[in-house]
């Protein structure tokens, strides 16, 4: 008989360790209970002289692989295309789309597709009046000069979306922004889109401030 390694295997193996039959492509597999991966990794280095524990990156063929064409039986081949898709709208949030051209001629949104994209901006109620269903949301703010700032922001986010709002600074501490497309009479997804915007604002340092009590 052929001399081999097995006179390093001990005598017998650890209570619950399963071995299976030699494999063509490598050594016998060694199976362990759940929790032993310590004691796993010391019989793994007295079998089979090394251990190869924690070496997880590729490996190259072994050459019976390479005679079996294995590469034509899996998935995945050197000359696959890869594609790096870019979301489109429907899963971008509504922060983050573009205004785009309103054709005089489209119908304004409907008050059920209106009262569903309500849920994603935040403090924006609908108001439907006769000119068609508008959004409008109110802040209340510390001082005068803090609705002034306010407005500014809230310009600077809609700039260069093309899309205003009609602002009004009320009292001396709130602000009203509207918002609608006036060429259809009603919404569309463009004043949802700035609405969105608007929502990213920061408004903390202009909120009045809360009374402490002793």
């Amino acid at each position: 008989m052929a001399a081999s390694n097995l006179s390093a295997v001990p005598p017998a193996f650890p209570p619950g360790v399963v071995s299976h039959p030699p494999h063509p492509l490598g050594p016998s597999l060694l199976c362990f209970p759940k929790g032993n991966s310590q004691q796993a990794s010391r019989w793994r280095t007295r079998v089979t002289g090394q251990d190869f524990w924690g070496d997880f990156g590729a490996r190259d063929p072994f050459p019976e692989e390479i005679e079996s064409n294995f590469g034509d039986k899996v998935l995945g081949f050197s000359s696959t295309e890869h594609k790096i898709l870019i979301p489109n709208a429907s899963v971008l949030s509504l922060a983050e789309q573009e205004c785009s051209p309103v054709s005089p001629v489209q119908d304004p949104m409907p008050q059920e597709e209106a009262r569903m994209l309500l849920k994603k901006v935040v403090g924006w109620r609908l108001l439907d009046e006769e000119g068609g269903l508008k959004l409008q949301c109110l802040w209340k703010l510390r001082d005068f000069k803090c609705g002034v700032e306010l407005v500014n922001r809230i310009f600077k986010v809609v700039e260069a979306t093309g899309h205003y709002p009609s602002l009004h600074l009320e009292q001396p501490d709130q602000v009203r922004a509207e918002l609608w497309t006036s060429s259809i009479g009603g919404l569309s997804m463009n004043d949802f889109i700035v609405a969105a915007k608007i929502d990213k604002i920061k408004t903390s340092d202009l909120a009045p401030k809360k009374r402490v009590w002793a």
